[in-house]
């Protein structure tokens, strides 16, 4: 049975959706997980880049692993503070984040949601009835780029995080991905083409 559109989601004809992962696209990253509030610090410019993103009319979802969970590095609780304060600051500038949704598990765990899968994609899809195809998924891995292919999504890739060893390493799943150095760069690229369009 189809999963059923969340009236309170629900899009409407025309609207424009940009999807954001969050570590080391909308904050800064470490290879040690973001285990607590006081860790969790906006890499420059990515909050103002969500305001801008939503004065310019786009609905934003971020789409995040938080495999920090079930290794037992934070509660639910300390990952539900992290993001009230990025929700917090970015209203402060007029922004909105639509929806947060995160993968809790880890690599073994071998869920449907984790990225590079497509599950928590395909969520968001059927909550808000929209269809995937074409739109910008805004990420500094390869599990980023590979889950937005497998919906036909347009992936972009930012150099912050771990965007820079993401295109060190390569590999034909890069071929034709854009490349920003940060969120406001390839933001400012969305709003650019949108205007243009």
């Amino acid at each position: 049975m189809p999963a059923k559109v969340d009236s309170r989601l629900r899009a409407r004809p025309n609207e424009r959706f940009v999807f954001l992962d969050r570590d080391g696209v909308i904050n800064m990253d470490s290879d040690d997980y973001i285990r607590s509030l006081s860790e969790w610090m906006p890499i420059p410019g990515s909050i103002d880049a969500i305001a801008t993103l939503t004065h310019a009319g786009f609905r934003i979802a971020i789409i995040t692993n938080q495999s920090g969970l079930a290794r037992g590095f934070f509660d639910l609780g300390t990952l539900n503070a992290i993001h009230r304060k990025l929700r917090d600051l970015a209203s402060l500038r007029g922004g909105r984040v639509e929806m947060i949704l995160f993968c809790p598990h880890g690599p073994a765990d071998n869920c449907g949601c984790r990225k590079p899968k497509s599950g928590l994609l395909r969520q968001v899809e059927a909550r808000v009835g929209i269809d995937l195809r074409g739109l910008p998924f805004i990420g500094d891995s390869l599990g980023d780029v590979l889950a937005a292919k497998r919906v036909g999504m347009e992936p972009v890739l930012v150099r912050t995080g771990k965007g820079s060893r993401t295109l060190a390493q390569g590999g034909t799943a890069l071929n034709g991905v854009a490349v920003f150095d940060d969120l406001k760069a390839a933001s400012e690229k969305l709003i650019d083409r949108w205007c243009d369009s």
